[in-house]
């Protein structure tokens, strides 16, 4: 396993999804994360805000 690159579906910048991160998704039956790091807090802290 490598790490591999995706695109944020919400800013369209390319992220890293690292070999480890995708060791622990695995683990956990997670499908790979759409958004990056800094979407997915702003979504977080959106939703926390409601």
């Amino acid at each position: 396993m490598a790490d591999i690159e995706l695109t944020c579906k919400d800013c369209g910048n390319t992220f890293v999804f690292t070999e480890g991160e995708q060791e622990f998704y695995a683990q956990r039956n997670f499908s790979n994360p759409v958004r990056c790091p800094e979407c997915r807090q702003k979504r977080k802290n959106a939703q926390n805000n409601d």
